[in-house]
C-alpha cells in the first residue's frame, strides 16, 4: 500500500501546478443604452497582476488565448511586476507581442511604485505603443463615435504616509478632474477596494485588479484574503454594479507574497460591451 503515497504527492503536484498555470477565460457580456452604437459587441480584454510570472516561451500560452478571443483593445490594470523580485522580462515578453494583437492601455498598480522602477517600466511601455493612463483620460474613436479610457494611478503613488481618510479625499479629486457623466467612460484602476469612490464620481465601467481573486477560493464562502480587503473580501472577482457604476475585477494572472493560488486558476477576463 506504501506506493498509493508517491501516486498521491505526484496528484497533488499536477493539481497544484494547474491551479497555477493554467488559464482560465472569463467572459462576460456587459449592456448599457448610453454606449455609442458604433461600439456595440465591442471587445475588451483584461490583464492585471501578472507579477512577473511566465506562461511559456515568450509568453506564448498566455498569447494564444488572448488571440483566440480577438479583442479590440486590452487593458492592463497594474502590477506587470513584482516588487520583491523585480524582473521586467517577463512583462515585456508579454506587452511586446500583445502590442501586435491590439491596442493597450495601461494604469499602475502598487508594485510599480514599490520597486522603484516605474520610470524604467513606463518607458518600456510607452516604446511598445502603450497606451499609459496614470491619471490622464485618452478618447477611443471607432467610425463616428468615441468613448473615454481613464486611468487613475495607486493612491500610494500621491500619499503614502498618510491615513486612508487623506488618501481618498486626495483619490476623489484626481478622479474627479477625469470624470464626465455626459460621456460614456471606462476607468482603469487597480483597486476594487474603492468601488464606492468610482460610484461617486458616476463611472460607467471600471476595470480592477489587486485581489488575486481571494488567493484561496473556498466553495460556496469564496475568496479567503485579499490586499486592501483582509479576510474574506467584498470585491474578489467579476461584476459589481450600483446605479449607474459596473466594476469588474479580475482575480489576475500571477502571485506575490503567497506563492500558491487554490480554487482560482489564473484569469483571463473577456468583456464584451453591448447596447442594452
Amino acid at each position: 500500500m506504501l506506493w498509493i503515497f508517491p501516486i498521491l504527492i505526484i496528484c497533488l503536484g499536477v493539481f497544484v501546478y494547474w491551479q497555477n498555470n493554467g488559464i482560465m477565460v472569463n467572459e462576460i457580456n456587459y449592456l448599457n443604452s448610453k454606449m455609442p452604437d458604433s461600439f456595440d459587441d465591442y471587445k475588451i480584454i483584461h490583464i492585471s497582476d501578472l507579477h512577473n510570472k511566465s506562461f511559456g516561451k515568450n509568453q506564448k500560452r498566455l498569447l494564444q488565448k488572448i488571440q483566440e478571443n480577438t479583442p479590440d483593445i486590452i487593458v492592463i490594470t497594474g502590477d506587470l511586476i513584482d516588487q520583491r523580485r523585480y524582473d521586467l522580462k517577463p512583462a515585456m515578453e508579454f506587452v511586446e507581442r500583445a502590442a501586435a494583437i491590439a491596442d493597450i492601455y495601461y494604469v499602475s498598480g502598487n508594485h510599480e511604485l514599490w520597486s522603484r522602477a516605474y520610470e524604467e517600466i513606463k518607458k518600456a511601455l510607452q516604446n511598445h505603443g502603450v497606451t499609459v493612463l496614470d491619471d490622464q483620460k485618452t478618447h477611443v474613436v471607432k467610425k463616428n463615435d468615441s468613448i473615454e479610457i481613464l486611468g487613475l494611478s495607486d493612491p500610494d503613488f500621491h500619499i503614502l504616509d498618510y491615513g486612508q481618510l487623506e488618501k481618498y479625499a486626495e483619490l476623489k479629486t484626481r478622479l474627479n478632474k477625469l470624470a464626465d457623466e455626459n460621456v460614456f467612460q471606462i476607468l482603469l484602476s487597480h483597486r476594487p477596494e474603492l468601488f464606492e469612490i468610482y460610484v461617486e464620481a458616476k463611472i460607467d465601467l471600471t476595470f480592477c485588479g489587486h485581489t488575486h481573486g481571494g488567493q484561496f477560493r473556498i466553495p460556496i464562502i469564496g475568496g479567503v484574503i485579499a490586499a486592501g480587503q483582509g479576510l474574506f473580501p467584498k470585491y474578489i472577482n467579476e461584476l459589481y454594479t450600483k446605479d449607474q457604476s459596473t466594476m469588474v475585477v479580475s482575480r489576475g494572472l500571477g502571485n506575490s507574497i503567497i506563492p500558491v493560488r487554490l480554487g482560482n486558476r489564473p484569469e483571463l477576463v473577456v468583456v464584451t460591451l453591448n447596447i442594452e
